[in-house]
């Protein structure tokens, strides 16, 4: 008994320590994320790599075997669809379903029309931090201990719920891609998770942000902050303050919104919380 309980901690110190973190739930919708098995964990082993089209996907393990964690966008097709994988130099492609979901829709009422109705100045500069958004979005950096294992980053009511189809002033525009929380100007933002600072700036419409690079491609952002604390390259722990809460960019009122990021597709945070908190 001794012996084996020796081997099996040799093991799990030989593992990429995110291997040990807890996984997020299952939730195979679009903007929900699929667990996908990629076989058992075997000791000196490297682990699996995995692919959703040439997007690299997060792999990590649970119970002795190994997972793809795969995010799925909110614009993904239902159905069939393909993960590629690679294990001890052998190529599988493992089929997995998505369900439809419906999300619901939210109408939101702003004052300020600008932040509606652009000026060609407004959207000229808007495009540019989309594209370059989306750019940090598909970032993806090795790493040997990407936990997945989030705490709220602000304590407050959840609201703004993630995936709702928003309609501003009577106008459709993108669906909610985050939650929010109901916190007050100048209440403390913590890492979800420990980090690397990816990206800070001041948004049109999402306000003063902070992008954490969590490793393999897991992403978190903080919007609407009215400070922040981090610069980019800073190395950050779990709980750590990372600025405070406001109303900067589009927003009715101070709050944080909070999006995760995982395979370049934005997925519901709640997956990654606690069940207490979801």
């Amino acid at each position: 008994m001794i012996r084996l309980c020796l081997k099996l901690c040799l093991l799990f110190l030989a593992l990429p320590q995110f291997a040990l973190a807890a996984l997020p739930q299952a939730s195979n919708v679009p903007g929900g994320v699929a667990l996908i098995p990629l076989g058992a964990v075997a000791e000196h082993a490297q682990p699996p790599q995995a692919w959703l089209g040439e997007q690299p996907v997060l792999v990590a393990a649970d119970k002795g075997k190994w997972y793809a964690v795969v995010g799925l966008p909110l614009d993904i097709k239902t159905g069939l669809h393909t993960l590629r994988a690679k294990a001890d130099e052998e190529t599988m492609s493992l089929a997995f379903k998505v369900k439809p979901k419906k999300y619901p829709e939210q109408h939101i009422t702003l004052k300020d029309k600008s932040k509606v109705q652009l000026s060609p100045e407004d959207e000229a500069r808007a495009l540019s931090e989309i594209a370059l958004i989306k750019q940090l979005k598909l970032h993806w950096q090795p790493s040997p201990d990407t936990d997945p294992g989030f705490i709220l980053p602000a304590k407050g009511r959840l609201s703004g719920q993630f995936g709702s189809r928003r309609v501003f002033n009577g106008e459709p525009r993108a669906p909610h891609a985050g939650i929010d929380v109901a916190a007050r100007k100048g209440s403390k933002v913590s890492a979800s998770s420990h980090a690397k600072v990816l990206a800070v700036g001041d948004y049109f419409f999402n306000g003063k942000t902070v992008f954490l690079d969590h490793g393999n491609g897991l992403i978190t952002m903080y919007c609407h902050l009215d400070r922040i604390d981090v610069g980019e390259n800073d190395v950050v722990q779990k709980g750590q303050q990372i600025g405070l809460s406001g109303m900067t960019g589009r927003a009715t009122g101070p709050h944080l919104h909070w999006s995760v990021i995982l395979n370049g597709a934005m997925v519901n945070p709640k997956l990654f919380l606690p069940r207490q908190l979801k």
